[in-house]
């Protein structure tokens, strides 16, 4: 692989990418649910390994997951595994022991900001001054939505900068599956990075079997998460990503902190404050200007 960030073979989102989009991101966003019932019985390195090495098997389970990968290629599917899957996975559990499932829902809408920031430094010029303008807006809007937890206790901010830093995690990953999806496939770096990540997390996990409880409602409740939240919709965003751009990637993260709002409300009787609802706002009127196309990529883009 030439280069750690790629480019999207897309100079605007077609049906199929909305789709994904859709689909992702509400995944994504019932995702913070699963955890959180989860932690009522399992600690946090149990859920993570147990996430990475369900969705792993799944994908697995799909002739596409099993192309080889060339050994050059490992050290960024290293990456891939230890900051969009491993890192994040234990990273979200550790941080909802602190945070409501809907507030880290979403702080992780800053996952697009921080995906097009990576992708202009490390060498991405699709970047335009629309592309900038929703970064600034939407760094107001995350701020808007930390703000009343900072606020509060200790906890609280621990919580914020485990979440933040999972979503750098997700920002490094959508720029480095690009390239890689392009070549080998979502289903063949997906179920690969997750299974490494199921290795590297093993240790932690059994560190963590004597604090849990195999209790069927939070079992089932992560055997979803790791099947469907971990390994399906991990594959179908390195799809996104490879085909609409490392900048665009990150999108679904918008969508998924108004499920995680919805969720957490409606089934765990969750609160959010009114400042935080102001600041998703802003954070979605950056998603709307993020997704711009480059016009000048649309006149350079090869026939299909």
């Amino acid at each position: 692989m030439s280069k750690l960030t790629g480019t999207g073979s897309r100079a605007s989102f077609e049906p199929l990418d909305w789709l994904l989009v859709v689909v992702v991101g509400v995944t994504w966003g019932s995702a913070y649910l699963w955890i959180a019932i989860g932690l009522e019985t399992l600690a946090p390195g149990v859920i993570a390994c147990l996430r990475v090495t369900l969705g792993a098997a799944a994908l697995f389970l799909f002739p596409a997951s099993r192309r080889r990968i060339d050994t050059r290629d490992w050290p960024y599917v290293a990456i891939v595994a230890i900051a969009g899957n491993g890192g994040p996975a234990l990273l979200f559990a550790l941080a909802e022991e602190r945070l409501e499932s809907a507030v880290v829902g979403m702080l992780v809408a800053a996952a697009p900001l921080l995906t097009l920031a990576l992708a202009f430094s490390l060498g991405n010029r699709q970047v335009r001054t629309v592309h900038v303008a929703g970064i600034g807006i939407g760094f107001v809007g995350v701020v808007a939505m930390a703000g009343p937890e900072l606020g509060g206790a200790n906890a609280s901010a621990i919580g914020i900068a485990l979440t933040l830093t999972a979503v750098l995690g997700y920002a490094l990953t959508g720029n480095v599956v690009v390239p890689l999806q392009q070549r080998y496939g979502a289903m063949a770096v997906v179920a690969n990075a997750q299974a490494l990540s199921a290795v590297i997390l093993l240790p932690i996990a059994l560190g963590g079997l004597s604090e849990s409880a195999f209790e069927a409602g939070p079992v089932l409740a992560v055997v979803f998460l790791g099947v469907i939240g971990t390994g399906v919709a991990r594959a179908l965003s390195a799809t996104l990503a490879g085909r609409a751009g490392p900048q665009r990637s990150g999108v679904p993260g918008y969508l998924a902190p108004v499920v995680a709002i919805i969720l957490g409300v409606v089934i765990r009787d969750e609160s959010v404050d009114p400042l935080q609802i102001g600041g998703l706002v802003l954070v979605l009127v950056s998603a709307f200007l993020i997704a711009r196309p480059n016009p000048q990529f649309a006149k350079t883009e090869p026939a299909e």
